[in-house]
């Protein structure tokens, strides 16, 4: 499975927002689970890939694919 960038900037801004407050409800529970989820979501909005849009196929980047 290739990464191609398949979320558009409101998805990134979205999933960078989930991370904070996943990452500030870890660090309030003092939870790994909640720390792991955090940086999962982190490093899809920085690297604008999501596992979920991959498997479905959904893209909401505005990038074309050459043809």
């Amino acid at each position: 499975m290739k990464l191609k960038k398949n979320m558009g900037k409101q998805d990134r801004i979205l999933r960078l927002s989930m991370a904070i407050g996943l990452l500030l409800l870890a660090i309030w529970f003092k939870s790994w689970v909640l720390l792991a989820a955090s940086l999962f979501v982190f490093v899809e909005a920085i690297f604008s890939w999501c596992i979920l849009y991959q498997f479905i196929g959904k893209s909401t980047c505005p990038i074309k694919k050459k043809e």
